[in-house]
C-alpha cells in the first residue's frame, strides 16, 4: 500500500471503530439508565461505565493497571474506584500475593445487572450482524481475530 492508501485505510478503520464504540456506549448507557432506576447503575458517567467494563473483562485489576488501561492517572482511578465502591459496584481487596497492592473487582451484587446490560449490547450486535449478512460477518470475524492476535502479541511484548 502507498502512504495515502495506508492513511485512508487507517482513517476508515478508526472512524468505523469509533462508530462501533459509540454504539456500544449508547446502548450501555441506555441499559444502565434503565437498570439504574432501581439500582446503583443510575446516572453513571461514560468513564465509570468504561471502568466497570474494563474490570469486568479482566475479573481483577490493580489501580495502576486500570490507570494504564484507561489512560488516566492512578489518583484519578483511585477516586473513581472509591465512588464505585461506595455505590456497591466495585470492591477493593488486598492482593493475596502482594499485600501492598489492592485488587479491584466487580462487586458480586453488580454482576447480574452487568450481565443483563451486556445482553442488551449483544442484542445490538446481533442486529448489526443480521444487517451486514453472513458473508460479511464471516470476513469481519476473521479480520477481528487477526487484529486480536496482533494486539495481544503487541501487548505481551510491551510488558
Amino acid at each position: 500500500m502507498k502512504n495515502n492508501e495506508t492513511l485512508a485505510s487507517a482513517r476508515t478503520i478508526f472512524t468505523t471503530g469509533r462508530m462501533v464504540h459509540d454504539m456500544v456506549m449508547r446502548t450501555y448507557t441506555a441499559a444502565c439508565m434503565e437498570e439504574g432506576k432501581a439500582t446503583a447503575f443510575g446516572e453513571l458517567s461514560a468513564q465509570q461505565i468504561n471502568m466497570i467494563l474494563m474490570v469486568r473483562v479482566r475479573e481483577e485489576v490493580s489501580v495502576s493497571e486500570l490507570a494504564k488501561l484507561l489512560g488516566v492517572s492512578p489518583p484519578s482511578v483511585s477516586a473513581m474506584v472509591d465512588r464505585l465502591v461506595e455505590r456497591g459496584l466495585l470492591t477493593r481487596t488486598p492482593c493475596e500475593r502482594d499485600r501492598r497492592k489492592v485488587e479491584i473487582r466487580v462487586a458480586p451484587e453488580a454482576i447480574e445487572i452487568i450481565a443483563h446490560v451486556e445482553e442488551m449490547i449483544l442484542g445490538s450486535f446481533v442486529e448489526l450482524v443480521e444487517a451486514v449478512g453472513p458473508e460479511t460477518t464471516q470476513k469481519w470475524c476473521e479480520v477481528l481475530q487477526h487484529i486480536k492476535q496482533v494486539l495481544e502479541k503487541k501487548h505481551l511484548s510491551a510488558k
